[in-house]
């Protein structure tokens, strides 16, 4: 298998149990995997998108991780949001108005 260059981990709010229940989905990040994941394969971008289970930062939510670089960045609802992460990996920067760590 070949390693993407880019992991792309969308916060979708799941529990132990399973459910996805938390802040991040009720603010929809279901929506943004899908998102996300069809506009890396229109832009050409070599990442995979993931879901991931809560990420204990919910307060800030929803939230996207970026690795390699591990860029975490908080309250992405829009797609211009959204746009401006895939911008930023495109151009090998940092969308620096939505980190929520560094």
């Amino acid at each position: 298998m070949k390693k993407p260059t880019f992991h792309i981990l969308v916060c979708n709010s799941y529990r132990i149990s399973g459910d996805a229940q938390g802040a991040c989905n009720k603010k929809g990040a279901q929506s943004m995997i899908q998102y996300f994941t069809e506009n890396v394969g229109d832009r050409g971008i070599d990442a995979v998108v993931s879901a991931t289970g809560c990420l204990n930062v919910c307060s800030q939510g929803p939230v996207v991780v970026v690795h390699p670089q591990n860029l975490w960045y908080g309250g992405i609802t829009t797609e211009e949001q959204m746009d401006e992460i895939l911008d930023a990996i495109e151009s090998g920067g940092v969308a620096t108005q939505y980190l929520i760590s560094e």
